[in-house]
């Protein structure tokens, strides 16, 4: 059985899978305001990006896959491909690389993108090629971009790409300096979180682009005014991707320095949010006085502004008391 086969005993539970996906997303609310990603989520097959995964054990990770040869195991595979959560695609030295992202969180993100017809965009970060196809999907290959650091990546992107019949471009290169040759873009969609925003995206967006990143475990959505300037406010949801290769600032701010805190901040995944955006200006005390005295605030409170070499993170005003230097 080739890597992309599978058994036509399971052909009618990959149909009803993908179906029964589809409805999840559809109650999640994701695509409310964009409905035509509906198709998209129904005509694009993911197990064809997934031929295999991992699944955490107490003893690291365990491989599942399209050719096991136990047709019980097999069939966990092809569930697991369709079950609305993310999927652990490569690993190395017990590390995480690449993963397939929860499809309910990729149409909110799609959604949040706010495509229109003949929209030129750039993935940042390939992973196993899905999103790209669902964007090819909507789009066309020709308006489509995917780039990825890693040769690995791409090359096995680019194949599962061409067994559902879709061709966009795949670079292999590195996605903080964009695809010069590709722009300009209408719109960037990173699946890769960032610390800072890449200047080189700005350049390579036509005036009026969306980008769309992960910051700080949540979802920074930029309108580029010009090549020097962006700004936007960060989405409701929390998020959580496989760091940019190359990016150092950890993610999360680590347990022990929070042990002061009271336990009611230390479990709360905004104030975490806060941490983790103000690191480096704020400490967790001063962290921890603004989040009681502002009334434990939203993601949506906060936003980036973009202007040339500065970056700067901020609550409720961009100008205002609430401000934070971005790398």
């Amino acid at each position: 059985m080739g890597a992309h086969t599978v058994d036509k005993d399971l052909d009618d539970l990959a149909t009803s899978a993908r179906a029964a996906l589809v409805r999840v997303i559809e109650a999640s609310g994701a695509w409310d305001a964009d409905p035509v990603w509906r198709e998209a989520f129904q005509q694009v097959p993911r197990h064809l990006f997934v031929p295999y995964y991992y699944v955490g054990t107490s003893d690291g990770f365990e491989r599942v896959w399209c050719e096991d040869p136990d047709p019980g195991q097999r069939e966990r595979w092809l569930r697991g491909a369709y079950a609305d959560t993310a999927l652990a695609t490569r690993v190395r030295d017990a590390e995480l690389v690449s993963s397939s992202s929860q499809p309910s969180l990729m149409a909110l993100m799609l959604t949040a993108l706010e495509i229109r017809d003949g929209d030129a965009v750039l993935e940042i970060g390939a992973g196993t090629g899905y999103n790209a196809a669902l964007l090819a999907h909507r789009l066309g290959d020709g308006l489509v971009t995917t780039v990825d650091l890693d040769p690995e990546i791409t090359e096995s992107a680019r194949q599962h790409l061409d067994a559902v019949g879709r061709h966009p471009a795949v670079v292999t290169g590195d996605g903080t300096r964009g695809v010069p040759e590709r722009a300009p873009f209408d719109r960037i969609i990173a699946t890769c979180t960032l610390t800072s925003i890449p200047r080189p995206w700005l350049t390579q967006c036509r005036p009026g682009a969306l980008i769309l990143t992960p910051l700080a475990t949540g979802l920074i959505a930029l309108r580029v005014r010009d090549a020097g300037h962006a700004e936007g406010r960060f989405l409701h949801t929390p998020a959580y991707f496989v760091p940019l290769r190359g990016d150092t600032r950890p993610d999360d701010p680590q347990p022990q320095h929070l042990g002061g805190l009271p336990r009611r901040a230390r479990g709360d995944e905004l104030f975490r949010f806060l941490l983790t955006l103000t690191a480096g200006s704020l400490d967790p005390y001063e962290a921890f006085t603004l989040w009681e005295r502002e009334r434990r605030p939203v993601r949506e409170r906060y936003g980036i502004t973009v202007s040339g070499a500065d970056a700067w993170a901020w609550l409720d005003d961009p100008g205002g008391p609430h401000v934070w230097p971005l790398p």
